[in-house]
């Protein structure tokens, strides 16, 4: 009997291991090294976390964490420009490895997703008409009939929008940048979008024209999409994020911070 139950246990032992062999060998992460490249979706139109420079590069964030991952990967950093509301469908059908554009983690993703640990927060906020300073104190001031609210189409910013929202008039356009244009030409009360967005907008092209009502409407971390069923990429995705957050010394995230979301000098190289 004793030797039965050692053989049933060695058998179980080794159907477990070639699980785990296999597991692997499906591994995104596996076959982005055997192929020797890190194909990242992403929609270049979210500034700071990628955007296009006047050249047609895409820039930002993103980019430069991605180029960063693939280093570490040692491999080749190959990126895919993706309209947002075909981007998880892209992920999920393979036309690329990751997607690493600004992604807020929401529990709707997540049912088509994984996702690794948030790599920044953010919240939505609002731009609006400067001749309201004073008599608009807070976002909820701003639900009358009377006004429009705008939003970017299929995002949070328009999920948090219709949440919050509820007697104003609610208008939605493909790209942030038309929806920030609305307000500041006058034709929109408000615009309500990610905080980063915001604030650079203010810094630039919203400035002594809009007022920020920065406090944020919503908790919204963002991390990096993959597709379902793959512990192995996941594990090596937070370990990465872990490293890169925590090492003081190289100090890579602070600066990466420092150079997108605090310094704007970058706006001369995408106008």
């Amino acid at each position: 009997m004793k030797k039965l139950v050692m053989a049933i246990l060695a058998f179980a032992t080794l159907n477990m291991f070639a699980a785990d062999i296999d597991l692997w060998k499906n591994s995104t992460l596996n076959k982005i090294v055997q192929s020797g490249e890190l194909r990242v979706g992403m929609e270049p139109g979210y500034m700071p976390f990628e955007m296009k420079d006047k050249k047609g590069n895409i820039i930002g964030y993103d980019v430069d964490m991605a180029r960063k991952m693939a280093k570490e990967m040692g491999v080749k950093l190959t990126l895919v420009p993706t309209s947002w509301d075909g981007i998880i469908a892209g992920l999920i059908t393979d036309k690329f490895d990751i997607i690493m554009s600004g992604m807020t983690i929401t529990q709707q993703r997540n049912l088509k997703v994984n996702f690794s640990d948030p790599y920044i927060v953010v919240g939505q906020t609002v731009m609006m008409r400067k001749d309201l300073e004073g008599t608009v104190k807070t976002a909820k001031d701003l639900d009358i009939p009377e006004n429009t609210i705008v939003t970017k189409l299929g995002v949070t910013g328009e999920i948090a929008t219709k949440k919050f929202f509820k007697k104003a008039k609610i208008v939605t356009f493909e790209t942030e940048a038309d929806a920030a244009a609305e307000v500041l030409n006058g034709k929109a009360t408000a615009m309500v979008y990610d905080q980063p967005y915001n604030v650079l907008f203010m810094s630039d092209k919203g400035k002594d024209k809009l007022v920020h009502l920065d406090a944020p409407l919503t908790y919204e971390p963002l991390g990096w999409a993959i597709r379902k069923g793959d512990p192995d990429f996941l594990n090596w995705l937070n370990n990465f994020l872990r490293q890169s957050q925590e090492d003081k010394v190289v100090g890579f995230s602070d600066e990466l911070y420092q150079k997108w979301l605090v310094d704007t000098s970058w706006l001369q190289r995408v106008q």
